[in-house]
């Protein structure tokens, strides 16, 4: 797609087309008409990197086009951004220009912000971070009202917290989310609390058990979990697992129990292929689920964690890949069929779009 626009005529044409190719993609199987979910045309991207390029004696925030890393893009102000990440930008730019020690062999910078203003900004250095930079980022997160990290070979300094709060609303309640800086989240947060109530409606009040798979820092575990009896969900990343682990504690849900297994090894563990000594203490065979939801990286699932998910009655799957959705949705569609499917325009002004599926046993 051609360079954002950012009207509404436009937008609605690029929507448009994301829904039919997904219709086109879910054909196959008699796929119900997707509800589409919109974004916000500007200011929805919740973080954003940029590298730093020298020009006229001075550093400015740039991008570059995808395979040439060595004409830089310049850019002033970022209108995907969010506000509070355009507002940032001109207020560090000037103090890194007022301050050698802000400045000094600096060549990335990463901001992490939330749709209630919480914010982190990460700052990339070729050299070790002295006591002269340190007195300077003190100084730079008070004046910003935010939390500062310097990054080096080996290093991390952090200065405040090194993680935002971010609250979504689902369901009727809020629920408030730690999310570590360096850690995938995200990006488009309106979209996201979108994303989590229509997978809580989809999902609906039961009695059984739910098991996740893929569960990140618990993005769509805190509101699914008050919909089961109890969860048994997966994640890999350390990161990632602490995270959750904080969001569910901080949220009092008492229901989930979360292993450190990637969605592989949790199926070997069901399959009884080999015991784990992550799974200790966790009784496999007191679970009665019911459903499984999975929100796969862009590959989706491989094949023998796709025949997992046919042992269950309801598959609530989100991906990021219509591609790979489709792949995975062949191989379970003579058990399960689709009985809800959904767009997500996560990803306004380009071609990238999340999608939902509820499938059911037949």
């Amino acid at each position: 797609m051609s360079a954002p626009s950012f009207d509404s005529g436009s937008y609605t044409l690029q929507l448009d087309e994301k829904a039919a190719r997904l219709r086109e993609l879910l054909a196959p199987f008699d796929a119900p008409e997707p509800q589409v979910f919109d974004s916000p045309l500007k200011n929805y991207r919740l973080r954003a990197e940029f590298r730093l390029w020298r020009e006229d004696g001075q550093r400015h925030y740039a991008m570059f086009a995808p395979g040439n890393n060595h004409t830089a893009i310049l850019i002033e102000e970022f209108p995907i951004a969010s506000l509070r990440i355009n507002q940032l930008m001109p207020q560090l730019k000037a103090a890194w220009q007022a301050s050698a020690a802000l400045s000094h062999k600096l060549f990335q910078v990463d901001f992490l912000t939330t749709l209630a203003g919480d914010a982190v900004i990460t700052l990339c250095y070729h050299r070790t971070l002295d006591e002269h930079w340190h007195v300077a980022a003190r100084q730079l997160a008070a004046d910003l009202n935010v939390s500062v990290i310097g990054r080096s070979k080996g290093k991390r300094e952090v200065i405040g917290h090194d993680y935002v709060v971010e609250k979504f609303d689902v369901g009727g309640r809020t629920f408030s989310y730690r999310q570590p800086e360096g850690a995938f989240t995200q990006p488009n947060g309106t979209v996201n609390q979108k994303m989590l109530n229509w997978a809580f409606e989809a999902l609906g009040e039961r009695s059984d058990d739910l098991l996740e798979l893929y569960c990140g820092n618990g993005n769509f575990t805190l509101p699914l979990a008050t919909r089961v009896r109890k969860v048994l969900a997966t994640e890999i990343s350390k990161t990632s697992v602490n995270a959750a682990l904080s969001n569910l504690s901080e949220n009092a849900v008492d229901n989930v129990s979360l292993v450190r297994l990637s969605a592989e090894e949790l199926t070997e563990a069901l399959n009884e292929v080999r015991p784990f000594r992550r799974l200790h203490g966790i009784d496999l065979k007191s679970y009665e689920f019911g459903s499984v939801f999975v929100d796969p990286p862009r590959a989706g699932m491989d094949p023998d964690t796709c025949e997992l998910t046919r042992r269950f009655e309801n598959i609530l799957y989100i991906s990021c890949n219509p591609e790979t959705l489709a792949a995975n949705i062949a191989q379970l569609h003579d058990t399960h069929r689709i009985t809800q499917c959904a767009m997500f325009d996560q990803f306004p002004w380009t071609h990238h779009m999340e999608s939902g599926v509820l499938l059911t046993r037949r």
